[in-house]
């Protein structure tokens, strides 16, 4: 019966095949094209379903330089496609990778263009704190392996800070406990950067304050010598914030020293591995950023008491070995006796030689002042009188004297006047002078004055050179208004004739 059904159904289609397709009798199937069935099916797809939650493992995830992110979810059996808009993917609590399980919730649609059906993910979460223990350990190998968590990188802290930053919530009891810790221990200058540390957005704030607190220069506001990051307790899902790449790259890269204080001590994010220290409390991180005044105060005094107390022993020490110095070395008396004997002896010594030496003083001019008489010395000052009255001068021998000057004058002044240079002025000659009077004596300094002036015995001409070479011509300027110079004619001194006796 098979064989002849079969056999029935061949010879149908082999009656049915043609070329054109043509309508039959009783086929009221309506012809659709690909984009009406897609379009129907798409529609349906979306009806049934609606809005889905998916629980599966992330694959193949990729972000789009458009924002998109495309994806796989997956699980042993099946995978579905999905894609998550610019929008919602920014809002995303996580970093999304391959090998997460989440769940997405969004609408299961299809994508004509491929004949796929995936689904359109308006939000995504992790499955459970399983799957977000696995993304920590994830995030945590990739960023140790670059360096971050280097305990090298790790600095002190400062034993006093004038400064310190904490990025905190601006509300609730850490910022209070903390405030007040850090008042009993040790007052200090205290710089809140308030941010949510919670909830969508908080990691970036996180990472802008403490990226905001290095900023600081110290001019108008006094940059922190310190930083606590600080949060209260929670789950590891209410303290992610702190495990985002973004803050701990930010914590990593701080000039300031850092102390990570988030949640309690069982608590440990990755903030606190890339941190200078990690506090197991808020309040133990104020404890640690300064140390108690009242302890500094005392071990300050007790050091104070110890200085005084060895400055005292060691004066006690010294005056001791003063004491037994001075009771080994001698008396001052002793030591000066000798010396104040020999003193004594050469005081008496130098009296006696002092007598001696007038005595013998004495002796020796006891002879010349003998000699020295009034009558003596009255004849030597007559016979030098009588010396010098032979020696006086008189007005005979003055007057031959002078008469001999006054010739031996009168021969040099005639020499001088026959010497004069205007002498031969008288003779019909002419000297040459510049406009400043030194007489030229060659042609190269007349052609070089160029200006020059004519000495007669009746007056003075100025003239000016004209050409050049042999044949300079001479043209006289402007008569000048100087009058000929005259010769003043010495006169012999007269002999007086009362020269009178110089000793009369």
């Amino acid at each position: 019966m098979s064989d002849s059904l079969f056999d029935k159904n061949a010879a149908n289609s082999v009656n049915d095949s043609s070329l054109v397709a043509q309508q039959k009798a009783g086929d009221n199937a309506q012809e659709l094209s690909v984009s009406e069935i897609s379009s129907s099916l798409k529609k349906m797809v979306e009806d049934r379903f609606g809005y889905v939650k998916i629980r599966g493992e992330l694959s193949g995830f990729k972000r789009a330089a458009s924002g998109h992110c495309y994806f796989g979810l997956k699980d042993d059996k099946a995978l579905i496609d999905g894609v998550m808009w610019k929008g919602n993917a920014g809002r995303l609590p996580f970093a999304a990778e391959d090998g997460l399980e989440v769940v997405a919730s969004g609408k299961v649609t299809t994508y004509p263009g491929r004949s796929k059906y995936q689904i359109v993910v308006d939000s995504m979460a992790l499955a459970g704190e399983g799957a977000l223990m696995a993304l920590f350990e994830k995030i945590k190998a990739r960023l140790e392996s670059e360096g971050l968590f280097d305990p090298a990188q790790r600095r002190p802290l400062p034993y006093l800070p004038r400064t310190i930053g904490i990025v905190t919530s601006p509300t609730g009891s850490v910022i209070r406990d903390m405030l007040h810790r850090l008042s009993d221990r040790f007052p200090s200058h205290v710089i809140v950067w308030p941010t949510i540390v919670q909830g969508d957005g908080s990691a970036s704030k996180i990472a802008a304050a403490i990226k905001g607190f290095n900023a600081i220069k110290g001019d108008a506001i006094a940059r922190p010598d310190l930083l606590i990051v600080a949060r209260g307790g929670g789950s590891i899902e209410d303290l992610w914030a702190f495990n985002e790449e973004e803050v701990v790259r930010a914590v990593a890269a701080s000039d300031i020293p850092i102390i990570s204080a988030v949640g309690h001590e069982t608590d440990t994010t990755l903030c606190d591995y890339a941190a200078d220290l990690r506090a197991p409390t808020p309040t133990a991180a104020a404890e640690m950023a300064v140390p108690v005044r009242d302890d500094l105060l005392y071990t300050i005094g007790e050091y104070g008491q110890r200085a005084d107390t060895i400055i005292r022993r060691m004066i006690a020490l010294g005056r001791e070995r003063v004491e037994t110095q001075s009771r080994l070395m001698p008396k001052l008396s002793e030591i000066t006796a000798p010396h104040q004997q020999r003193a004594d002896e050469y005081g008496e010594r130098l009296k006696q030689a002092l007598k001696n030496h007038i005595g013998k003083s004495d002796v020796r001019l006891a002879g010349p002042s003998s000699s020295l008489k009034p009558q003596i010395l009255n004849r030597l000052v007559n016979d030098k009188r009588r010396q010098l009255d032979t020696l006086r001068l008189t007005p005979t021998l003055i007057k031959r004297s002078l008469s001999n000057a006054q010739e031996r004058l009168d021969a040099i002044w005639r020499l001088a006047e026959s010497l004069h240079p205007d002498r031969p002025l008288k003779q019909g000659f002419a000297r040459i002078t510049n406009r400043d009077d030194k007489t030229l004596t060659s042609a190269d300094a007349a052609r070089a004055a160029q200006h020059l002036r004519l000495h007669f015995s009746d007056g003075k001409v100025d003239a000016t050179i004209e050409g050049d070479g042999d044949t300079n011509i001479m043209k006289q300027s402007k008569p000048s208004n100087i009058t000929p110079a005259k010769v003043k004619k010495a006169t012999k001194p007269k002999t007086p004739d009362n020269q009178a006796d110089l000793f009369n």
